[in-house]
């Protein structure tokens, strides 16, 4: 017995033609040809079925405020940072949880159910916090949001940071969060670390912090990060967000580097678009990238998961809620355009990013929670190319979005009258 049957589906693991049935908020069954009938069936016809994306890394506080109080107009991580300081003493609960609420409307839309969001801990109003905590229980039966207390202005920088995150935590905000690399001194970064790996580990917390988002390649705030995670046992549940410098670092010590984050088992979230923006702003030419070494590290086994940090905010003037633009422009940055490449990077959008989020019953298979979405597309590696439709997204086993598909008409003689990109254009890998 089912509630509901994708047939004719094609799995991210190349599978194809699979019928998946779901009873109550559950996957039932995957199989070829499934011999049921059920109230509801959705056709996939041949299209790729997989489960909703997943963001580790954003910043719902600041999201859809670009152009408040003004533009970012040299684009730099600065200026943003000291445009949000500027906006933060004029931000109320209701604007706060109005912008968050339609952003994750878009992120419906877009498949994408699963999101940890930063709050910036360093207003002692706190009143982001709460705006989020509110956000986090009106969306939970359609989103799943994770909250980070971020002490943006530096946890020992800011005037009363420390008190103001331990106060967001009691308020029930999930995640530790930090920025060594903002605070006054490198020995300040250090002593962050130290002192929020010692937080997380006695409040049972997971970790999550800004690290070295710059391209100082002396910024070596991961090491101390890796080196906390081991002496408080927090492998697993640390992530280290970022990690630009390791861009800047010269091969020796990245070889040193590398194995220590994978001895703490380091959850790493580079952000392709904003890094690729924000990064070597201050260099001429050659000009560098400014993204973490994402082959390297997915080839020495770390959780590799990929976030979108910003849309339309202080910090990136872009963004639409669409995880396959992340995955898109890591193709591009990280030179990984082979096809083992290309399922790694789609995996780093999905499967990775659950398992930094610590997301139970997720996945496509018998048991996992009936959350999927159809895309029109036949694989993943048409999905990364075209960033197609989401032709429908299924929370809890129900239909809760649906985009018509993507088809464009023409008007030539002698020519097909309509055109499918995600099915007329299918390349045979």
């Amino acid at each position: 017995m089912f509630d509901l049957i994708i047939r004719n589906a094609n799995l991210p693991d190349g599978r194809q033609g699979f019928d998946i049935g779901l009873f109550g908020r559950r996957i039932t069954a995957i199989e070829k040809r499934l011999d049921a009938v059920c109230g509801e069936e959705i056709d996939a016809t041949g299209r790729l079925v997989s489960p909703p994306f997943c963001d580790p890394h954003f910043h719902m506080d600041a999201t859809l405020s670009l152009g408040m109080p003004r533009m970012n107009v040299s684009g730099t991580l600065l200026e943003g940072i000291a445009l949000w300081g500027e906006l933060r003493p004029l931000l109320t609960k209701e604007a706060l949880v109005e912008r968050a609420l339609r952003y994750c409307d878009l992120a419906v839309s877009q498949g994408l159910l699963y999101i940890r969001s930063h709050v910036d801990t360093s207003d002692p109003r706190l009143v982001t916090a709460e705006a989020l905590i509110e956000v986090r229980e009106r969306v939970a039966p359609y989103i799943q949001l994770q909250l980070v207390a971020f002490p943006q202005d530096g946890y020992y920088r800011a005037e009363g940071g420390v008190a103001s995150l331990n106060r967001a935590l009691d308020m029930g905000i999930d995640i530790v969060g930090g920025i060594p690399h903002f605070e006054r001194t490198m020995e300040e970064g250090r002593l962050s670390l130290e002192a929020l790996c010692r937080i997380a580990a006695e409040r049972g917390l997971p970790v999550d912090i800004h690290c070295d988002e710059t391209d100082d390649p002396m910024s070596r705030h991961i090491e101390t990060l890796a080196a906390e995670t081991i002496r408080h046992g927090l492998q697993g549940r640390v992530a280290g967000s970022h990690l630009t410098s390791m861009h800047s670092m010269d091969n020796y010590y990245v070889s040193k580097l590398i194995p220590l984050i994978a001895e703490a088992q380091i959850n790493v979230i580079p952000n392709p678009l904003i890094n690729i923006m924000l990064q070597g702003r201050h260099d001429t030419y050659p000009k560098r990238r400014g993204m973490t070494r994402v082959r390297e590290l997915m080839a020495a086994g770390l959780n590799v998961s990929f976030g979108q940090d910003c849309t339309m905010d202080p910090w990136y003037s872009m963004g639409s809620a669409d995880m396959l633009e992340v995955g898109h422009m890591a193709i591009h940055v990280a030179q990984m355009g082979g096809l083992d490449d290309k399922r790694q990077i789609f995996d780093a959008l999905t499967v990775n990013s659950a398992k930094t989020m610590g997301l139970e019953g997720y996945g496509l298979e018998i048991g996992c929670k009936a959350d999927l979405i159809v895309l029109q597309a036949a694989d993943v590696f048409e999905a990364l190319r075209l960033k197609p439709s989401r032709l429908f997204v299924v929370k809890g086993g129900k239909v809760i979005s649906r985009t018509a598909p993507r088809i464009g008409e023409l008007f030539l003689e002698g020519r097909p009258a309509e055109i499918d990109s995600g099915r007329d254009y299918v390349p045979v890998y």
